[in-house]
């Protein structure tokens, strides 16, 4: 894998890949350079926008304000159906602001202000049509074509007015825009008021067809309830079923009807109640008589008790005559012949109490069978008029509901007769139109505004529109994002009347400066730093291919390098005048077989460097570079110096530089700064990507930083640390 620092193959690099540049600074940079275009046509959208403010007719817009406040409509409606509240407050007004912006309401506002028949207000509002409907018989328009003239007349004020309710409010305006501000005023009050007109019709409207609506569906409906009803008491006859009419209750309650067979077994089923419980009473007081000694009711007998206290005070009267006498004592057998005649007396007296009791037992136990047997026999006749009262009760159902739809319908129908739904008006006028001062267009600010970002716009498309068919290389950026190539620097432009050499004898030259930052840049492109042979070429001549090799040459010598430049430009050679010698000697002559390599070279003291010329100019530069010679030169020239620079050829139209680039480690790219076009540089660098030469990097020469809009930057890296020049 390569590392950080390995040149980037031709046929690896993409622009998508080396596109470093932000988007604004992109943007910016577009913008500097196309500069007098956007300001141009700024400047020519701002006068357009003025001339045309200025001739635009002024209009006038009066605004009246109304409000609608919200109202049901409950003509047929009733409890229980209505729909939510925020859904038929949002139907409400957006129906209010439909009704405003309707036909009807403007051809209505056209014709109570008499507009179908006035030619001034179609030349007013603009327009100029000429159609039967507006042909004039004598003087006037003809009686034939008014309702198109009031359609058309309705269509103006309409495409004239503005309907704009108030955020969060029950307030809308109503605006109307014209050449004649009385006019606006005028039609802005008219269609409030006529708004309001045709609300209170509507509403009469309303009333009339809810009430012939409702006459109608009580005529039907009251049908429906005798209908039913007659089913009703047809089926009552033919079944036998006899129900009570309701009753007022004691707690002001209602009661429902009941049938008589209910209310019969209602009664029996509470006197078998009441039967039964006195059997068992009876049936009681019948077993304790039965049973050993003196029963409850015995013992409650008024004669029993009078008997038995008579017996008590005879057997004391006897118990004492027995202290003193025998029991054959005549008074003790007439007291003990008394007390024998009254238990004879209580115990007859006992006997009819308890006759009596099981008398009432049976009796008792006899009322009850009776009032048993009539219950079950009722409850049969009961479960019987039930199986028979469930059609009964569909009929009554339905009867009920008609009735309950038709007291519903009679007492809305008499609502509508005593209020009749146009008592009150929704609708009011708060503020009237007010006759307007100032023309509300042309807005002069807002036109002119307009026209500037309209003028920005077209500027800034114009700029991107040039940007992409200039195809020249403007700045260092335009090297990796068109070209794809990394940069190793930017060089500015050799002020006039000065030449190459002479800046860079001066070591503060800004030339000087920026081949250093080239030379920096070019010593991170292999593993052992600056490569110790690389060639330097363009795309055409004339673009400072050779003031890079002589430039990169004298930074290197000057940092303690063995450099040689040799000039492999044998069509048109240029570093023997830089030495001030001739070339009659040179690389041609290596090429030719001539091994003499010290008689080839010259050595150019001030820059402290050594060079090699072109030679004597061959007639077949090309040939002499397909063997192996040059591959050989560069590897001996290698053996005595550090770096073997070669001043090559262009590459477009010549073979002489893909084969020098193959016999290299790799290739410097100069690229003119504003001078050539990038399909042809792409061009160039296919040509030397088909060599399998490397690509080092490319640098932009000729560069003017303030012609690129660089200026602080790039002018402040030229010239750090040096004074201005007088």
């Amino acid at each position: 894998m390569a590392g950080p620092t390995d040149p980037v193959p031709l046929a690896a690099l993409r622009p998508a890949e080396t596109d470093r540049m932000s988007m604004i600074r992109q943007y910016l940079r577009i913008a500097m350079r196309w500069r007098y275009v956007i300001i141009g046509a700024i400047a020519a959208c701002v006068l357009i926008g003025l001339v045309i403010t200025l001739l635009m007719t002024p209009k006038f817009t009066a605004t009246a304000t109304v409000e609608i406040a919200r109202e049901s409509s409950r003509v047929t409606d009733f409890q229980g159906v209505d729909r939510e509240a925020g859904v038929l407050d949002q139907e409400f007004y957006q129906t209010q602001y439909g009704l405003l912006r309707s036909r009807a309401l403007s051809e209505r506002v056209a014709n109570q202000m008499r507009l179908v028949d006035d030619a001034s207000f179609f030349e007013l509002l603009g327009y100029t049509k000429q159609t039967p409907a507006f042909a004039k018989i004598n003087g006037r328009y003809n009686a034939a074509g008014r309702a198109e003239r009031q359609r058309i007349a309705g269509e103006l004020l309409l495409k004239n007015v503005s309907i704009n309710p108030t955020r969060l409010s029950r307030l809308v305006d109503i605006s109307f825009t014209s050449p004649d501000a009385d006019f606006s005023t005028r039609i802005a009050n008219a269609w409030a008021d006529n708004f309001i007109q045709t609300n209170l019709e509507r509403k009469v409207q309303a009333t009339s067809y809810g009430r012939n609506l409702l006459q109608r569906q009580l005529g039907l409906q009251k049908e429906r309830l005798d209908e039913s009803q007659r089913q009703l008491v047809a089926y009552a006859s033919r079944q036998g079923i006899i129900n009570l009419p309701a009753q007022n209750a004691g707690n002001g309650a209602v009661t429902s009807e009941r049938s008589i067979v209910a209310d019969d077994l209602a009664t029996l089923n509470a006197a078998l109640s009441q039967a039964t419980a006195d059997r068992i009473q009876a049936e009681a007081r019948n077993r304790q008589a039965g049973r050993a000694g003196a029963s409850t009711e015995a013992l409650r007998n008024v004669a029993i008790n009078n008997l038995r206290q008579r017996r008590a005070e005879l057997s004391a009267d006897y118990q004492r005559l027995m202290v003193q006498f025998e029991p054959a004592y005549p008074a003790a057998r007439a007291i003990q012949s008394q007390i024998d005649q009254l238990d004879r007396s209580i115990a007859r007296e006992e006997g009819r109490v308890s006759g009596s009791l099981q008398a009432d037992y049976r009796e008792a136990a006899d009322r009850e069978q009776a009032l048993k047997a009539k219950v079950d026999q009722l409850k049969s006749n009961y479960l019987d008029l039930r199986r028979r009262s469930i059609q009964y009760n569909i009929y009554q159902q339905e009867v009920d509901t008609n009735r309950a739809l038709y007291d519903g319908l009679l007492q809305r129908f008499k609502e509508i007769g005593v209020a009749g739904g146009v008592g009150v008006n929704n609708i009011s006028i708060v503020d009237i139109a007010d006759t307007p001062q100032k023309p509300s267009s042309p807005r002069l600010l807002l036109n002119l505004l307009i026209s500037l970002l309209a003028g920005l716009g077209l500027g800034a498309l114009a700029a991107f529109a040039l940007e992409q068919m200039d195809e020249a290389i403007a700045d260092p950026a335009e090297i990796e994002r068109r070209l794809g190539l990394p940069l190793l620097g930017s060089v500015p432009k050799v002020e006039d009347g000065a030449s190459p050499r002479d800046e860079l004898l001066d070591r503060k030259s800004d030339l000087v400066d920026a081949y250093l930052a080239v030379q920096t840049n070019l010593a991170f492109t292999t593993e052992h730093g600056v490569p110790r042979s690389f060639a330097i070429t363009s795309t055409r001549p004339a673009e400072g291919k050779s003031t890079t090799a002589l430039a990169l040459a004298t930074t290197l010598a000057r940092a303690g390098r063995r450099v040689i430049l040799v000039d492999g430009d044998m069509r048109s050679p240029s570093v023997h005048h830089l030495g001030g010698v001739d070339h009659d000697r040179g690389l041609s002559n290596f090429l030719t077989g001539d091994d003499a390599i010290e008689s080839l070279t010259f050595t150019m003291s001030d820059l402290n460097f050594t060079a090699m010329s072109a030679g004597p100019i061959p007639p077949n530069a090309a040939e002499l570079l397909t063997g192996n010679r040059l591959s050989l030169l560069i590897t001996r020239l290698l053996e005595e110096f550090d770096h073997v620079i070669i001043d090559s050829p262009p590459v477009m139209g010549l073979a002489d530089a893909p084969l020098i680039a193959a016999r290299v480690e790799g290739v410097i790219y100069a690229v003119e700064s504003h001078g050539i076009r990038s399909t042809l540089v792409k061009t160039a660098l296919s040509r030397l990507a088909s060599a399998n030469a490397r690509i080092f990097g490319g640098v932009l020469t000729k560069f003017e930083a303030r012609k690129a809009h660089y200026g602080y930057g790039y002018d402040y890296g030229y010239g750090y640390g040096r004074e201005k020049k007088g």
